[in-house]
């Protein structure tokens, strides 16, 4: 069981309970929270109240979150793009939407799930729910993920991606109009202090390296070609969110509110609709762990993003100014 603590500050008193604790770090919807006041796992100052209590400054809310019942990895068959594949690793073409290993919230129908209905084995050195996941992608982050299907590989993996030596470049659409032909970002990363699912440039963070060039600019959105040495979560998303370039489609970090303000209608129209952030592993080389080589990997961009570059091309670079 998991204790949280919380006091109601000036600009929360007012409020409902459940309403106050559904916009916690914890993730928690309004439905969730009254189902943990019905449990009574929700106190305020010691007493058990109902969902619709009215907040008063300085009190003191506890909730007790119980423990979430064991996932069982069962395998699935899911359509794997698969790029490349022998006896020690399975490279896929990750689609957007669809999350790498299960856990809370996605028990089923991840990538590990289809991963383990179609490979006889993998390393089990990832743990139970993760085999052979040497590293990720956010669940609406496509393109290349590179997958250990033994403890050999896990090991010569994993030592690559942790010592930086992996090239690992993306294509990005971000907001805005890159003022020159390439650069970098360096920034600390570290979790943010007040939403626990976002990252934050924060000094004291993890160092993180970002390097851009510029492969075409429209109207208000650049086509641009990103490489990463390091690795940190939501890298490249939170770092040119920092720049004030943030990712469109990214509403986790400002780019679905810029897409409302782009300022050609047709343009704008088109951004808007666009459901997750334009963001695709495109090219990793890396040491092949079996024989020493070089094995360099390439994915296709998924149509959601094609599509968007192509209505840009078309649209966005005629109706400048």
């Amino acid at each position: 069981m998991s204790e949280y603590h919380y006091e109601v500050s000036q600009k929360d008193a007012g409020l409902r309970l459940d309403v106050f604790l559904s916009r916690r770090e914890l993730g928690l919807s309004r439905n969730q929270v009254q189902r943990l006041i019905e449990l009574n796992h929700i106190r305020v100052e010691g007493v058990p109240q109902k969902a619709s209590y009215r907040l008063r400054i300085g009190e003191q809310i506890a909730i007790s979150l119980p423990p979430p019942p064991p996932i069982e990895l069962v395998p699935e068959p899911i359509n794997l793009d698969i790029l490349f594949e022998d006896e020690f690793l399975i490279a896929v073409n990750k689609p957007p939407a669809l999350v790498v290993h299960p856990a809370a919230g996605h028990r089923e129908g991840t990538l590990v799930h289809g991963l383990v209905h179609h490979c006889r084995h993998l390393a089990d050195l990832g743990g139970p729910l993760r085999p052979g996941i040497v590293h990720r992608l956010d669940k609406d982050t496509s393109g290349i993920l590179v997958v250990a299907k033994n403890n050999l590989a896990y090991r010569h993996l994993s030592s690559q991606f942790k010592e930086h030596s992996v090239y690992k470049e993306y294509t990005a659409l971000v907001h805005g109009r890159l003022p020159q032909p390439s650069g970098s970002i360096t920034a600390p990363i570290h979790r943010h202090p007040k939403n626990r699912k976002k990252m934050g440039i924060l000094a004291g963070g993890r160092e993180a390296f970002t390097s851009w060039w510029l492969e075409k600019a429209f109207a208000e959105v650049s086509l641009v070609k990103v490489v990463i040495k390091t690795g940190r979560t939501h890298q490249i998303r939170v770092h040119f969110a920092h720049a004030n370039y943030p990712l469109v489609g990214d509403g986790t970090y400002g780019g679905k509110k810029r897409a409302r303000n782009v300022r050609d209608p047709l343009v704008r129209a088109r951004i808007t609709q666009v459901k997750r952030q334009m963001l695709h592993a495109r090219r990793l080389a890396l040491e092949h762990p079996g024989s020493g080589e070089l094995l360099e990997l390439s994915a296709p961009l998924p149509e959601d993003m094609g599509s968007l570059i192509r209505f840009l091309e078309q649209y966005g670079e005629e109706r400048i100014g």
